[in-house]
């Protein structure tokens, strides 16, 4: 796998490495806390179907990678951290659309589970349903049910990490390091489905700040 990202993500190295800045760790909690609260409350109040179209555009077309920035170094079971997770998602459908297409096809045919019922993306899937479902995992974020969008986040990292295991079991005597790669993206994957999870958990008892 290619460890670049088209601009303009400025991530570098492993795409999923937090990004080490020169800000103060206390200042850029605080504002990673209070630019998470803002973006939220100023699109949800209203829920204005244009203003949530423009973020979809810019998530799409430009990034939000300076904002998110801030976000990755969050608690994983705080609002910005949570945001940096469904984030990093996003860029995994959005720039490697047909590579997560595959990971998630694989793993939905070997999971025996309702990850893909509730992730919900058609079988076979393909990358512009991916991006489909990414653009309905934010729009549920900005403008509708929030946890059940961290939900559907939670279920497609679940299975495209279940994909990846497979992928890495596949490639591990030809390819081994690139049998190492899937098996890191499949942990970390993991991880971020876990933590959706209770994330979604907590903005139900509205404790997610």
């Amino acid at each position: 796998m290619a460890d670049d990202f088209h601009r303009p993500t400025r991530f570098s190295n492993d795409w999923f490495e937090q990004v080490e800045g020169d800000v103060d760790p206390v200042v850029r909690l605080q504002l990673a806390s209070e630019t998470a609260n803002a973006l939220l409350a100023r699109v949800r109040a209203g829920a204005d179907p244009e203003v949530v179209e423009r973020i979809l555009r810019v998530a799409r077309e430009d990034g939000i990678d300076i904002v998110a920035e801030l976000w990755s170094q969050a608690r994983p079971h705080t609002l910005p951290g949570t945001l940096w997770r469904v984030h990093l998602l996003h860029a995994l459908v959005t720039q490697r659309a047909e590579e997560a297409a595959r990971l998630y096809q694989v793993g939905a045919d070997a999971l025996p589970t309702a990850a893909p019922v509730v992730a919900g993306v058609p079988a076979p899937a393909s990358p512009d349903e991916l991006r489909a479902l990414s653009d309905t995992i934010l729009r549920g974020v900005f403008a509708g049910d929030f946890a059940m969008a961290l939900e559907r986040a939670a279920a497609f990292a679940t299975v495209t990490a279940a994909g990846a295991v497979q992928v890495a079991h596949l490639d591990d005597a030809a390819h081994p390091e690139r049998a190492t790669e899937h098996t890191k993206l499949a942990a970390r994957l993991t991880d971020i489905a876990a933590d959706l999870r209770v994330s979604a958990r907590m903005w139900r008892a509205d404790s997610l700040d």
